[in-house]
């Protein structure tokens, strides 16, 4: 009763669950499920990756392979053997001699399979971890050559679950389940063939109800692939909302909407319980399948093998060993049930993990791309059009030109494309129409390595890895010296503040600098693009977090810095863009005024109207 009970109990509550999630009307846009027949192909790609250890492999599949059917085989005999000879012989003259050398063979061969499927295991192990180390490695490289676009359609927790939970969801495929698989079906071969030859018609009549098993089963194939696809689904997008929550904790905290949050991850932890749920229920459904077929091929051999034995032409332990063999028979069968449930989740998993591996950059090189030579530093614009979304143009014909050495300002207000024409300098996207030049170079002719590398950029949000403040630095040339990073941070005034942190340079910081202020971030930010000497040097409002005292105190650093060097300076406040060579005003993409700062004060234009704003922002 109380069973029945808790039964109605749980069913009422998934109803429930299924109920609330059906009438909450949340979308998720970053995963869709894959509807693709089951590709023998991509099965054939996946096992590609083993190839490079198949001379290791192949040795132990042979060995464990051939060991352990032998010993599989040839234990029910010795147990038909030991019945016929050896406890109830014909002769009616039992033999406890016969009996111990029965026993002795079959603890013999025990004891080999029992060392064979350790050592398999064990060695299996080695090679499977390789292969995942080598696929999540190839996944991992292919996502740093990506393009923003790619990133820009993905949250960063749909991309990390593909590299940790869709990966791992193939190990046990790559260790155990290719010797396995091979082994299972050899067993079920040899099985098969012995059971005809012992008895062809009790064989033929148990193994009647194999075909009907599959009938069964193929039906549930489909239904448990995408059950496990979209289990793969809803888990990235736990990860996605996961990450995009500890990202955004102090807005979620600072606008006191905890409750709120942690509803909607209550929603979406709910929806993958429930796909958890139906997935796991599917796949359990083949073990019932297996043993109801089983249960039946057995009613049929002592039904029809005590019929044979009754009437001689079976002996006693004939039956016994035809109903070991019949054990050992469904055993593989169950264990191959069990793979293609692991092969589903293993399919599901890696049609999203090569969904990565086969997309595109949209930024890539061209075969026939050189390296750029050394950056002298003129910079041309011609006739740019770009547009994030089609239809949507971003920039809309604009040319501008940068002498080498020349400081250009870009001002406008939020969304008239500043950020986008420096995106498009360092090539993080390719324009619709037009060319970017560097000195007379097409950009698109050259490799992004030797293009990025001579390109430094200073972001508004700087982002600081985990490491030591001295490592941080060093990112901007992993070859720099101790001293030529403590000469960086001297040159931007950071070596004051290093100093007096517990451990100076080597003091660790975590995940985006969560121990530094926002001005000492930016601080570290200028050593390392000073560090990194490139030839075009880009300010995104690198000065914005910084306060006027500490800017004072990084412009003759920044007169160094850019000494030299072509740059680009996004920048609202007039300190900074005052002594630029050429001030680019921008307006819904397009260059509305342009000169040095005197000349467009004159104008009393845009800019002018910027300036005046701004005054009147800081007097207010």
């Amino acid at each position: 009763m109380s069973g029945k009970h808790n039964g109605h109990h749980h069913r009422a509550e998934n109803g429930a669950d299924q109920a609330k999630i059906k009438n909450e009307r949340f979308v998720y846009q970053d995963d869709e499920l894959i509807e693709k027949p089951f590709n023998w192909s991509q099965l054939t790609r996946l096992y590609g990756y083993m190839k490079p250890y198949r001379r290791q492999l192949l040795p132990v599949i042979i060995i464990t392979m051939v060991l352990g059917t032998l010993t599989r085989l040839t234990v029910p005999a010795l147990i038909a053997f030991a019945i016929d000879e050896a406890i109830a012989p014909a002769d009616g003259s039992p033999s406890l001699t016969k009996l111990y050398l029965f026993g002795a063979s079959a603890l013999a061969l025990y004891l080999i399979q029992w060392g064979t499927n350790v050592f398999r295991i064990r060695y299996t192990n080695i090679i499977g971890q390789r292969v995942i180390f080598d696929l999540r490695r190839e996944l991992f490289t292919h996502i740093q050559k990506l393009s923003f676009r790619f990133f820009d359609q993905r949250p960063a927790g749909s991309v990390l679950v593909r590299v940790t939970n869709d990966i791992n969801a193939l190990q046990d495929l790559f260790t155990n389940g290719v010797v396995n698989l091979i082994m299972d079906c050899v067993q079920l071969v040899g099985i098969a063939v012995l059971l005809l030859v012992l008895n062809f018609k009790l064989g033929l009549a148990v193994m009647i109800t194999v075909p009907l098993m599959f009938i069964v089963s193929t039906s549930l194939r489909r239904r448990i692939r995408f059950a496990w696809q979209d289990v793969r689904i809803k888990q990235s997008r736990l990860n996605a909302h996961l990450n995009e929550s500890i990202q955004g904790i102090r807005v979620t905290q600072a606008y006191v909407q905890e409750k709120a949050n942690i509803g909607y991850f209550d929603k979406m932890n709910t929806v993958n319980r429930l796909a958890w749920n139906k997935a796991s229920a599917m796949n359990q459904s083949f073990g019932p399948v297996i043993e109801i077929t089983a249960a039946v091929g057995t009613l049929i051999l002592f039904w029809y093998g005590s019929y044979l034995v009754q009437s001689g032409a079976m002996t006693v332990g004939l039956l016994v060993g035809f109903a070991n063999y019949i054990g050992n028979f469904w055993e593989p069968i169950n264990r191959l049930g069990q793979m293609y449930s692991q092969l589903l989740i293993a399919m599901a998993s890696s049609e999203r993990i090569f969904e990565f591996m086969d997309e595109k950059p949209t930024v890539g090189e061209l075969p026939e791309a050189k390296r750029m030579p050394e950056i002298r530093g003129d910079v041309k614009f011609e006739n740019i059009v770009f547009e994030y979304e089609p239809g949507r143009p971003a920039l809309r014909g604009i040319s501008l030109e940068a002498a080498a050495g020349q400081s250009i300002a870009l001002v406008g207000h939020t969304g008239s494309g500043k950020s986008t024409i420096i995106n498009l300098l360092c090539r993080f996207y390719d324009p619709v129409e037009g060319r970017v030049l560097i000195d007379g170079i097409d950009i698109r002719d050259v490799t992004l390595e030797s293009l990025r590398s001579q390109v430094g950029i200073v972001l508004q949000d700087t982002f600081i890895f985990s490491g030591t403040i001295r490592d941080n630095i060093r990112y901007g040339r992993l070859d720099a010296t101790d001293e030529e990073v403590e000469m960086a941070a001297r040159a931007v005034h950071a070596h004051d503040f290093i100093m007096k942190l517990p451990q100076g340079y080597d003091t660790e910081v975590q995940e985006r600098g969560s121990v530094l202020s926002m001005g000492q971030r930016q601080l570290l930010s200028f050593a390392r693009a000073l560090l990194a000497d490139p030839r075009i040097l880009i300010l995104d409002e690198a000065t914005a977090s910084i306060d006027t005292e500490t800017e004072l105190k990084i412009q003759e650093a920044l007169k160094t810095l850019l000494t030299g060097r072509t740059s680009f300076i996004i920048a609202h406040r007039l300190s900074t863009i005052r002594h630029a060579d050429n001030i680019i005003v921008l307006d819904h993409g397009r260059i509305v005024e342009q000169g040095n700062h005197d000349e467009l004060m004159r104008k009393r234009g845009v800019y002018y109207g910027l300036i005046e704003a701004q005054y009147r922002f800081l007097s207010a």
